[in-house]
């Protein structure tokens, strides 16, 4: 069948370069974009029962702007003034200019990963000395906590914000013919939204070999996965899937 619609479970891009406005002009498909979970902050008296001293900590590993956000609030909303010295470890360069948001970006010591986790320890591993901050969102990677434990170091996780099921029900009666997703976080929504979801004729693409297996473990078959050798995002995986069965 072909491929008309799209889906992609995240918010829409803010600028208008994206690839996705590029993939939709290029092979003429509409793509709608909407968010199947958000992010909440968790409330600050549930972070004092979490009992960590902001003052015990000399460097902060920052994996996502969320994290960037929720650990200045909560600093502001406890009164804590973040010391010029900290060190901010930040997992990638966007990660790392959204900071400029907070702090005088050339008078404070950053250090930046290229984009992945593992990439950051590489930098981490050069400062054990110091006491490691790991804001957090109570959805954390198994990656991180295991790869900052096998370094080591002093570090400790402060849970800051959750991942929430966004409210679909608008959608029960819409129906594409791809739906993207990125996070296992997403099929769990799909499924809380809409319990007797049947994929029926609807292609799914995946991001990422947990997403894979979130969608095949919920009983679904994964048409699209990315990244791969030959399509490493998930647009080019798509243009590619598109012209595929659009030429039939």
């Amino acid at each position: 069948m072909k491929v008309k619609t799209i889906l992609v479970s995240q918010p829409a891009p803010k600028t208008e370069t994206s690839p996705y406005f590029d993939l939709s002009d290029k092979q003429k498909v509409k793509i709608d974009f909407r968010s199947f979970i958000h992010v909440e902050g968790i409330p600050v008296k549930e972070i004092r029962n979490q009992k960590i001293d902001f003052k015990d900590f000399s460097a902060i590993i920052l994996t996502s702007r969320n994290a960037v956000d929720y650990f200045f609030k909560i600093a502001e909303e406890m009164r804590f003034k973040v010391p010029d010295d900290m060190k901010y470890f930040c997992q990638s360069e966007a990660v790392a200019f959204y900071l400029q948001k907070y702090v005088v970006y050339r008078k404070r010591k950053i250090y930046v990963g290229t984009r992945t986790f593992p990439d950051l320890i590489k930098l981490i591993k050069k400062h054990k000395t110091e006491n490691f901050l790991l804001p957090s969102s109570d959805k954390l990677k198994p990656l991180v906590p295991e790869e900052l434990d096998k370094l080591g170091i002093n570090w400790t996780r402060l849970d800051l914000y959750r991942t929430v099921v966004s409210d679909l029900s608008d959608l029960e009666n819409v129906t594409y013919d791809i739906l993207v997703f990125f996070s296992p976080s997403g099929i769990e929504s799909l499924f809380q939204n809409f319990p007797e979801f049947k994929q029926d004729n609807t292609r799914i693409a995946a991001f990422g070999n947990s997403t894979v297996k979130a969608v095949t473990d919920a009983g679904l078959k994964c048409d699209i996965e990315a990244p791969s050798p030959d399509t490493p995002s998930m647009t080019m995986a798509l243009d590619k899937y598109i012209k595929s069965v659009n030429k039939k």
